[in-house]
């Protein structure tokens, strides 16, 4: 497997686990044993769940990174992940969340992070 598809998957796999530690507290309210766990504990267990996203975010930046061999520059980098960070955060809302939705103006949103995608990687 290439360079830059182990480094997209592995920032997949990251920005999933930071999506979880993030907003995954806020359905706390239906778990039984957190429903009435306070924000220490909701602190604490999205820290642990943040531990493994670092566990595949650097692997991924090192990987990914011309500064150590990469296929990516700084600039595509970072823009990789956050296009896949929002497209997940998408994903788990509209899975998770069910009171959420998507409205045209995301749509147009997303069309523009895409036109920025093809200016950062334009030579």
């Amino acid at each position: 497997m290439s360079q830059g598809v182990t480094t997209i998957l592995l920032l997949i796999g990251s920005n999933t686990f930071m999506t979880i530690a993030w907003y995954g507290h806020l359905r706390f309210k239906d778990i039984a044993l957190l429903k009435h766990s306070g924000i220490m504990t909701a602190v604490l267990i999205s820290w642990g769940i943040a531990f493994l996203e670092y566990c595949l975010m650097v692997p991924a930046n090192k990987l990914g990174s011309n500064i150590n061999g990469g296929p990516f520059n700084m600039w595509q980098l970072k823009l990789i992940q956050e296009v896949i960070s929002i497209s997940v955060f998408v994903i788990f809302t509209l899975l998770v969340f069910k009171t959420e939705t998507l409205k045209w103006n995301h749509v147009i949103g997303f069309f523009f992070l895409f036109v920025a995608v093809y200016f950062f990687f334009r030579k």
